[in-house]
């Protein structure tokens, strides 16, 4: 499967993180240009966050979670109210695969299968 993707574990939870607000962008001429905008699934993921049968073109993009109002949903205050991910689409016949791991306090990212 070609595309964009991404899971949301609350690690502080020891869980999923449903219901997180996601938006995706694309860069072209120096500005930000949005594409999608998903929430989480109950399992905390965005399978496709492209329309199907799209496949992202090279370039850079940015994912970005609205984790302020999901740790706010949780009664929780949290020291990152959004959390932007850039990266570069280096080949259009992959999947990228973006994991994103919070808590109130932190965050870390990697380059999913």
């Amino acid at each position: 499967m070609r595309g964009i993707s991404t899971h949301v574990l609350d690690l502080a939870l020891g869980r999923p993180a449903a219901g997180v607000a996601v938006r995706l962008e694309r860069e072209q001429d120096g500005t930000w240009q949005e594409l999608a905008r998903c929430t989480t699934d109950a399992d905390g993921r965005i399978r496709s966050i492209l329309p199907p049968a799209t496949p992202p073109h090279k370039g850079r993009y940015r994912l970005a979670f609205e984790t302020g109002a999901y740790f706010r949903a949780q009664g929780s205050k949290c020291f990152h109210p959004y959390i932007e991910i850039v990266f570069e689409v280096m080949a259009e016949c992959q999947n990228y695969h973006v994991p994103l791991l919070i808590t109130p306090y932190s965050y870390s990212t990697y380059r999913g299968s």
